[in-house]
């Protein structure tokens, strides 16, 4: 068995970002050789998040206004969590509500998706270094 490791590194302009990294991960399957396997991508860190969905613009938008209404940065004051002199209470739940990675099957090679789905990276608190792990694994 075959098993191959990547990082991602991101550092967004603003505080939220939601970014397609599909064509990233297809190219560390390649770069791995795997034809038949899987594939783990993982944010490695705590206010960020993988996931998958559709890449189309509006979505992007409604999940963005959705985990804002859920989750509101402010006021910051309303998190106990902000009182360590933090003020990214809510990035933490915003990322518990789109999870922390996605596997992904490898079928000759190419990730195995069904219609229309992408690998995304969410970014909740940003403006600073944070990385994805790709972790490949197969034959």
């Amino acid at each position: 068995m075959k098993s191959y490791r990547k990082e991602l590194w991101f550092k967004t302009d603003q505080r939220r970002d939601y970014i397609n990294i599909t064509r990233e991960v297809q190219q560390a399957v390649d770069d791995s050789g795997v034809q038949e396997g899987l594939v783990l991508v993982n944010a490695m860190h705590i206010s960020a998040s993988v996931y998958i969905n559709d890449d189309e613009r509006g979505l992007l938008s409604d999940y963005d206004k959705w985990l804002e209404k859920l989750a509101p940065h402010a006021p910051v004051d309303q998190y106990r969590h902000n009182d360590t002199g933090e003020d990214n209470a809510d990035a933490h739940l915003k990322r518990q509500i789109m999870g922390r990675d996605v596997t992904v099957a490898i079928t000759e090679g190419r990730l195995d998706f069904g219609p229309w789905e992408q690998i995304f990276y969410g970014e909740f608190d940003g403006r600073r270094k944070k990385r994805v792990l790709i972790k490949v694994i197969g034959e």
